[in-house]
């Protein structure tokens, strides 16, 4: 619909983010209860007919100041969101006829889905912005956007509570947030009257919820999806995380939540960071380090403001666990120096698809607390790797990795993430699944290299499928000619 109508690609996501917070407001302002139906698609439809498009234009625009009262940075989100939405050239030019149909459609395929104070936390901006992904140039798909159900899984992972302050240093689309926002407001819920939850949940808008965001299209998309889930106060920021330290000080995090541009471009990179870097390093095209010079950063503030106990858990691409290189693995040494690397995971292949086609890893830090025994030198724990490939999704022609449900209709999941969970927290080790082991800088991060082989799951298919697969790879690389 949005290409027949013309919105440039780039805007599509935005745009609908857009539309939908103008929905969700008209609902609530116009429709008692709150609930969607055919009664209330004629009687919206009916009032939006009386406008002209720049009438809607300037609807929208008042409900945005609207939210955005009080907001941080507030005449920043406004000219973002007006030059990207309200005078884009081809939304200006979209017709009465045009609008109704979005703004229906949006109302009845997509907003009447939505519950917004789900503890589930469903990222939907972020969805969009994956779907809508598929359909740009390949110049644009080194973007990581990390999937809802990843976010999630990252969220519980570091035990967020209404008592956490989170932060993330490179928020995108804001997906992190909204997870940790809508994990804490869920918390907040248990053992609280209504009054004190209510509240609890101003704390948590005010005080509790953290962003940074670089790039300019990501920054609107993130000020809009906070405000589809109902913050318009968060606390974030425009710019480069290595230009805002005083803004993380003041936020204070004890939890970080973070997947940081894998080939950022060296010059936007402290030259604190770069003092050995060759001078072709210097001046290449992406970060040496594959992102670890971000975790690197907030590790020198916590070690300088002496947070106690803060968790941080990163995506990274696999190669930086790895860490071949003279580059990643000093990078290694000097986070093991103040930090505990606590686990690995293995995040299936194609986590990304059909975004950047890299494999990445979860790693999950205590900051500032040294990985190693200072008397012995020895590493004071073993960390625990987990083999997290199968996360119980599926690759669909035209709708990216689909979620799987059993006859009964629950998630598969939902049953996977539990087990992923169970054997982090028991630190229990099982074939195939997971490891342990005591690592330094010199040995790879994955569990690949340190589980054992459940053998017992292999079939003849198995064997069948690893055979056909080489053959297909010795046809493809011109080894072997099929007559």
């Amino acid at each position: 619909m949005l290409h027949k109508k013309d919105i440039d690609e780039r805007n599509r996501s935005q745009f609908v983010g857009t539309c939908l917070l103008f929905v969700k407001d008209e609902v609530e302002k116009r429709c008692s209860g709150g609930r969607v139906n055919e009664t209330t698609r004629k009687k919206l439809a009916a009032r939006w007919s009386q406008f002209t498009p720049s009438g809607i234009r300037n609807a929208i625009g008042e409900m945005l100041e609207n939210l955005l009262d009080g907001s941080q940075n507030k005449q920043i989100k406004i000219q973002l969101l007006n030059r990207d939405v309200l005078e884009e050239q081809h939304i200006k030019a979209l017709t009465l006829k045009d609008w109704l149909e979005v703004l229906s459609f949006i109302l009845m395929k997509i907003y009447r889905f939505i519950d917004s104070n789900s503890s589930e936390g469903q990222d939907i901006l972020n969805l969009f912005f994956i779907t809508f992904n598929k359909y740009v140039g390949k110049a644009d798909k080194n973007q990581a956007f990390t999937p809802d159900h990843i976010t999630d899984f990252m969220t519980r992972l570091t035990e967020v509570t209404y008592k956490d302050r989170v932060l993330d240093a490179c928020c995108g689309s804001g997906s992190f947030l909204v997870q940790a926002m809508v994990h804490e407001l869920a918390d907040a819920r248990y053992g609280h009257t209504d009054a004190e939850f209510k509240e609890l949940a101003d704390k948590i808008k005010q005080e509790h919820i953290f962003g940074i965001e670089n790039e300019e299209k990501a920054y609107g998309l993130s000020t809009t999806n906070m405000l589809i889930h109902g913050d318009g106060n968060s606390n974030v920021e425009f710019g480069s995380c290595f230009d805002l330290k005083n803004f993380i000080v003041g936020a204070k995090p004890n939890v970080i939540l973070m997947n940081p541009p894998y080939n950022a471009k060296p010059r936007g990179i402290p030259d604190a960071y770069k003092k050995e870097w060759t001078s072709s390093e210097k001046n290449g095209k992406s970060d040496p380090t594959k992102g670890m010079v971000f975790v690197k950063y907030l590790s020198d503030i916590a070690k300088a403001e002496k947070w106690e106990g803060t968790r941080l858990a990163v995506l990274l691409p696999m190669a930086a666990a790895i860490g071949t290189g003279t580059r990643l693995t000093k990078m290694k040494e000097e986070l093991l120096q103040d930090n505990t690397l606590d686990a690995v995971f293995s995040l299936p292949s194609e986590i990304f698809y059909p975004g950047a086609a890299v494999q990445a890893v979860c790693m999950l830090f205590t900051l500032n607390k040294p990985h190693f025994d200072h008397a012995t030198g020895k590493p004071r724990r073993k960390t625990f790797f987990g083999f997290y490939k199968d996360d119980g999704f599926i690759k669909r022609k035209g709708l990216g990795r689909v979620e799987q449900f059993d006859f009964n209709g629950h998630s598969e999941w939902k049953k996977i993430e539990k087990e992923w969970l169970n054997l982090y927290r028991n630190k229990t080790v099982k074939a195939g699944f997971s490891a342990m082991h005591a690592v330094t800088k010199d040995d790879e991060w994955l569990c690949e290299a340190y589980m054992e082989t459940d053998y017992t799951t292999l079939t003849e298919e198995d064997f069948q499928q690893t055979v056909n697969d080489y053959l297909a790879y010795l046809v493809k690389t011109g080894s072997v000619y099929e007559a």
